[in-house]
């Protein structure tokens, strides 16, 4: 009599080790649980990444050191959604995109994109605006510029093991990448002292989903923390390793494989009344495409639904707009 079978997770942990190093069987075993991960929650998590600790503990103190700076200070770089610079608390409304009308997001903001300047004016004017770096925390940029280095490495890794988990060519997506838009926010989730008491039904970051291709998240476990959305679970608590980085596919990766992989629905709840001093931060990389990339959805009998193509970025702008409070 065989044994019972252990239902996998949700949300289940991969090891990226066998798939950059491992036989055609360890690799084929990596891409099975990756679809079929995608095709339920649209998150994983991820270890043997290669990204050291160590530097993301740095961003984390010198963003920190920014953060808690007198408001007039900080508002020398504010920026609107989409920009670069610091986003202050009441900029965004996450919950909108999907629909849901929540009082503004309780959180704090330093956002950056994209080094590189477009060869096109007309992109230039939309998605490359410079990176403003504060002053106040000189050693920040340094650490930032080391991480998207590493975010922009792991992202490739990712959206060839993404093509080979669907049967595709292995550049499939990264063909699409030679020079993204990608974006990178360091979240903080400042306390009930710093924020004030929650309005019913304000969060840190209210429910919705991403709006690109792929997400890369390094977040800290909290009481006030992320949850993710399954048909079958409801809304459940992500599970969390340090060592792990989160994983989550976005609303244009959903809309090119057709709807086999699900835009990762989620939510980061506000601190909670038992540990109103808890404090968290997580640093977001936003993979994001070339721009004028034609999203096209794969057809039967990988994909389920024929979208109509899309220009990536001109999808992107309504979604972003879609979330900024005026």
């Amino acid at each position: 009599m065989s044994e019972p079978r252990t239902p996998q997770p949700r949300v289940p942990t991969i090891d990226l080790r066998p798939w950059l190093t491992g036989d055609a069987d360890a690799r084929a075993r990596v891409a099975r649980t990756v679809d079929r991960a995608l095709q339920t929650a649209g998150f994983l998590l991820v270890t043997g990444h290669g990204v050291d600790p160590a530097l993301r503990d740095g961003i984390r103190r010198a963003a920190r050191a920014f953060f808690v700076l007198p408001a007039e200070v900080k508002r020398v770089y504010e920026a609107k959604v989409g920009g670069r610079g610091w986003l202050g608390p009441g900029a965004e409304a996450n919950g909108y995109a999907e629909g849901t009308e929540t009082p503004p997001d309780l959180k704090e903001s330093l956002t950056f994109a994209t080094r590189e300047p477009f060869a096109d004016p007309a992109v230039d004017a939309e998605w490359y605006a410079p990176n403003v770096w504060p002053a106040e925390t000189p050693e920040l940029r340094a650490l930032c510029e080391e991480y998207l280095t590493r975010m922009a490495e792991l992202e490739n890794r990712l959206l060839t093991l993404l093509g080979d988990a669907l049967g595709l060519e292995a550049d499939f997506f990264t063909r699409h990448m030679d020079h993204p838009t990608y974006g990178f926010n360091i979240n903080w989730y400042p306390g009930r002292a710093v924020l004030g008491e929650p309005e019913p039904g304000q969060f840190r970051i209210g429910p919705h989903t991403d709006f690109g291709t792929v997400t890369i998240l390094d977040r800290q476990a909290g009481r006030g923390g992320l949850q993710v959305w399954t048909e079958d679970g409801g809304w459940e608590d992500a599970p969390y390793d340090p060592a792990a980085l989160t994983i989550n596919i976005g609303d244009l990766m959903a809309r090119w494989t057709g709807d086999r992989w699900r835009s990762g629905r989620h939510r980061v709840l506000p601190p909670p009344a038992d540990a109103p001093a808890e404090e968290l931060m997580s640093l977001v990389y936003f993979g994001e495409c070339t721009p004028g990339t034609r999203v096209e959805s794969v057809p039967a009998p990988v994909g389920r639904v024929a979208y109509e193509p899309v220009d990536s970025h001109a999808y992107l702008r309504e979604k972003l707009d879609s979330i900024t409070v005026d």
